[in-house]
């Protein structure tokens, strides 16, 4: 079976914005046909990885290829290869969203009635059909968002950067989307797709890599990343803080690191191994101290999890980037048979 060639390479990629270091010599790779789920809490530095990949901000060090074209010397022949969705729906609300479909085609440099097909596919594939003559004005957040990601799909393009596509999306769009992502990597359609939501990065990436103040800490598949974490948590929720207190000193020499503690809810989350014995044993160990447990159990760690242990705080705690705007406050777009 011959090797998989590399749609995506970076290597030591650095970006500054003044004193503040985006990126601080990142390495990552994506192989043809695949997903990777690129991971980090808000501020990581994930949305300037993909800027710099799209050609809409030059690194100050390092490289970056797509399809096997340099990004900063060859970004026009980049721009005609991949589709890019942002953070926010980027749409034209003046024009309906069939005008808006087949304004992105014609930018790619489609025929007029190979535009107009394509716009009506994808309009359809994202049940936008019934609002297709409506000017995107009208259209809810939901609405919009699917508008945008459809614009990114108009020419087929080898190699999408999903930077939070679902963002926006209620539950049952969120879904959809994820079923038509799946689709996209089956036709060979190569992703690199930055998520909040972490299901999502479990369910469609093949391998991951999360960064955390501009630095790659972890990669690779969902299971070696929640291997790092360990492979069970025993958690409890007690009756009182003093409970809370008995159950840490009690539990301490059955994990694998201290316990972690959430006073408010009288919760305890250790890292431990052993299954059921060491279930069974964490039982004796309360009793013996007279710990009044409400709640107790094994559970394998999830994505949550993962940022939690490797960053140091949740996903959404730190700030968001500031990627540059334009002066009415946009994220600024590239035209011309181009990203958006």
């Amino acid at each position: 079976m011959p090797a998989m060639t590399n749609a995506i390479v970076v290597e030591g990629l650095v970006k500054r914005f003044g004193e503040q270091t985006a990126l601080d010599g990142v390495d990552l790779t994506v192989a043809e046909g695949t997903v990777l789920g690129l991971l980090g809490p808000n501020g990581a530095g994930k949305t300037t990885v993909v800027r710099i990949l799209s050609t809409l901000l030059p690194p100050d060090a390092g490289r970056a290829e797509v399809v096997g074209l340099d990004v900063v010397h060859q970004a026009a022949e980049v721009r005609a290869r991949i589709g890019l969705t942002g953070q926010y729906a980027a749409v034209d609300e003046y024009l309906t969203g069939q005008e808006n479909l087949e304004m992105v085609g014609r930018l790619y440099r489609l025929g007029k009635r190979e535009a107009r097909a394509r716009a009506g596919q994808l309009l359809e594939r994202f049940d936008l059909t019934d609002a297709a003559r409506r000017p995107a004005k009208t259209y809810s957040g939901g609405m919009r968002r699917r508008l945008d990601i459809a614009a990114s799909l108009i020419a087929r393009p080898p190699v999408l950067f999903l930077d939070e596509p679902t963002t926006g999306l209620d539950p049952r769009s969120r879904l959809g989307m994820w079923e038509f992502i799946a689709d996209l990597v089956s036709d060979g359609t190569t992703i690199l797709l930055t998520t909040q939501y972490l299901e999502e990065a479990d369910r469609l990436a093949d391998r991951m890599v999360v960064i955390d103040r501009g630095r790659v800490i972890a990669r690779g598949t969902g299971d070696e990343l929640k291997a790092q974490v360990g492979g069970e948590r025993l958690e409890l929720t007690v009756g009182s803080a003093e409970d809370l207190v008995l159950a840490a000193e009690a539990l301490r020499p059955l994990g694998l690191s201290v316990p972690r503690l959430d006073e408010q809810t009288r919760r305890l989350t250790l890292p431990v191994t052993g299954g059921a014995a060491t279930l069974a044993e964490a039982l004796r160990r309360l009793e013996d101290v007279g710990a009044s447990v409400l709640d107790v159990g094994l559970r394998r760690p999830d994505l949550d999890d993962v940022f939690l242990t490797l960053t140091g705080h949740a996903a959404a705690e730190a700030e968001p980037e500031n990627p540059p705007v334009d002066a009415a406050g946009r994220t600024p777009a590239v035209a011309g048979g181009a990203a958006r």
